[in-house]
């Protein structure tokens, strides 16, 4: 979300007690928020749009890089010196300084409190400490009704579902068990019914997130959950058939992130094939070469993903795969790095994201030898951007003259001006768009969180351009 605005004080004795909030980093944090929101509301709080506004500000931080922890450091700073009050959450909250101690408490010793992520109620308690919540005698004790979706920060049209906390991974670039701890998946029947809701209320798109989606259940052993009445076994294949069927129902999407390559993936393709589940998998492959895949400690056999996305091609055309990559990685060889590139260019990345390796304090590669130095690793990010692009732009110009069905996340004017909307090939803000140009009729209308059929009529950087029909 957009930092606050510092504002000026208002006088908040009249009404209830304004909360400010400040969300960081990605969309797993965000679905941590929304549930913070949630609680909030039903307590009574309100929110305040600027800092100054707020009896006490609540800053959701990420801290997983070293940009990501800046602007978190930043942003609990800002907030202080707007106001005052400030409790601190999420993933920075649970990293710790060298020295041992709580880095935030180190850097920003007058916050109020510090809790790491997914801590719902340890927040509140916070909260309530420092701004008793309001009391009503006539709702205290009213339920909230089963349908309510909570408050959400997307966009109506389109929401991320939460599948499992944390990761059983230890790659030795990443933090982040050590910050939101072992997989832990929720209970099925709560996804779906989550999911059902979502659906009913609105939603087009679901985008279905965690650390590790293809684990999802291994915790509990794939153990039988119930939904509507009927067992579902807490797995991969079961959600994602369960969740096809639910939004086929509503005309609407299902697109799948965080998906390590693991064989049993397999069985989802002919789902998409079918059009339950969109064909489209965000796979954080980071690396091709074996040498460097056993110094990250990656799971999933990753020496043979050229031949697992080889056989995904096979069983569903259309796939479109996105991932993430490290370049430098430390001890990386420039053949090793050959290798990615020649990777790259053999499985036709439809899109792809790099970064230059950088240390993160607590990560286990910090101590591999073979350390590269920062023009290095930034030279080679910036080669693998090159073919990266080049791919992308190749893929997105076999696409003119083809009609695509968009969901529109603009419209100005009902489209009169044209708008923007996305294909099954793009996730919301980490791939391109789809830019609409006016309709040829007058009669067409376009309208935010609804689909039309477009077709592509060029190209614009990582954008497609098309009109609709």
């Amino acid at each position: 979300m957009p930092r606050m605005n510092p504002g000026t004080r208002t006088d908040t004795t009249a009404s209830s007690p304004k909360i400010g909030f400040v969300s960081l980093g990605c969309p797993k944090a965000l679905t941590d928020s929304e549930l913070i929101l949630t609680q909030l509301r039903a307590e009574g709080y309100d929110t305040s749009k600027t800092y100054a506004g707020a009896d006490l500000v609540i800053v959701n931080t990420c801290g997983f890089i070293d940009d990501a922890v800046k602007e978190s450091l930043d942003t609990i700073g800002e907030a202080l010196a707007a106001n005052g009050k400030v409790i601190v959450t999420g993933c920075l909250g649970a990293r710790a300084a060298e020295g041992g101690g709580n880095l935030v408490r180190e850097m920003h010793p007058s916050v109020l409190a510090v809790t790491g992520p997914h801590a719902t109620q340890e927040v509140m308690d916070a909260v309530h400490l420092h701004v008793p919540k309001p009391h009503d005698p006539f709702i205290d004790l009213v339920p909230a009704p089963a349908t309510d979706i909570g408050v959400k920060l997307t966009p109506r049209h389109y929401a991320y579902l939460k599948i499992s906390e944390g990761c059983n991974h230890r790659c030795t670039f990443c933090i982040i068990p050590s910050m939101r701890g072992g997989l832990v998946s929720r209970p099925i029947g709560d996804v779906l019914g989550e999911a059902q809701r979502l659906f009913e209320s609105g939603v087009k798109e679901l985008l279905v997130i965690s650390q590790d989606t293809s684990a999802y259940g291994v915790d509990v052993k794939y153990r039988t959950g119930f939904f509507d009445g009927k067992p579902v076994k807490t797995r991969m294949f079961d959600l994602c058939a369960k969740l096809g069927e639910l939004a086929a129902a509503h005309g609407a999407w299902v697109r799948l992130h965080y998906v390590y390559p693991y064989p049993h993936v397999d069985e989802v393709l002919p789902l998409m094939a079918e059009g339950l589940v969109l064909p489209y998998l965000d796979v954080p492959l980071q690396h091709s070469h074996p040498d460097v895949l056993k110094r990250m400690k990656r799971p999933a056999s990753g020496e043979r993903n050229l031949e697992r996305i080889q056989r995904w091609r096979e069983a569903c055309p259309e796939i479109v795969i996105r991932s993430t990559f490290i370049a430098g990685f430390p001890g990386e060889t420039e053949d090793e790095f050959e290798h990615l590139l020649d990777f790259m260019r053999a499985a036709e990345i439809d899109r792809a994201g790099c970064f230059a390796y950088s240390p993160v304090n607590g990560a286990v590669a910090n101590e591999l030898p073979g350390a590269l130095p920062t023009a290095v690793r930034e030279e080679r990010r910036a080669r693998f951007m090159e073919v990266a692009e080049a791919l992308s732009t190749a893929k997105l110009a076999r696409r003119v003259g083809a009609t695509m069905q968009v969901l529109i996340d603009s419209a100005p004017a009902l489209g009169r001006r044209g708008g923007a909307g996305r294909s099954y090939a793009d996730a919301p803000e980490i791939d391109g768009v789809v830019q609409l140009l006016p309709p040829d009729k007058a009669s067409k209308v376009l309208k935010v969180g609804e689909f039309t059929r477009a077709r592509i009529v060029g190209t614009q950087g990582h954008d497609l351009v098309a009109q609709p029909i």
